[in-house]
């Protein structure tokens, strides 16, 4: 598979930048009820996670200040997960396919490894 080793940052950057954009999406939906039929109101926790998806995805799609815009949505994620999945039940709701926090908990890693690496290529910081 060496071949494909020749695209790792371009396939970095796409990775970047499509979780980003659908990260960003998900914070238009709380903010503005975009194709949703739940708006939080302004203040509630909701509502400050949507304010972080906007945000935080649109500062990852463009690459600027990637590293702290990511480890905030990981951590946002990473309570999103504990609080509103999990919940500390134990037995079958523990499991994300379960409880439904399947995209939480790969967004919270996606998330943890751009805070890691940076920004990349095709970014306003183009750090590594």
């Amino acid at each position: 598979m060496k071949f494909l080793e020749k695209y790792t940052d371009l396939t970095y950057a796409i990775l970047r930048i499509v979780a980003g954009a659908i990260f960003a999406f998900h914070g238009v939906q709380k903010l503005f009820g975009v194709l949703t039929e739940h708006q939080p109101s302004i203040g509630s926790q909701l509502w400050f996670g949507g304010v972080i998806e906007l945000i935080c995805g649109l500062l990852i799609v463009i690459g600027f200040q990637s590293r702290w815009a990511a480890f905030l949505a990981s951590g946002t994620m990473a309570v999103a997960y504990i609080q509103f999945h999990w919940k500390f039940q134990f037995g079958p709701e523990f499991f994300p396919a379960i409880n439904g926090g399947d995209a939480a908990i790969l967004y919270c890693f996606v998330f943890l490894y751009i805070a890691c690496l940076g920004s990349g290529i095709w970014s306003l910081d183009n750090s590594s």
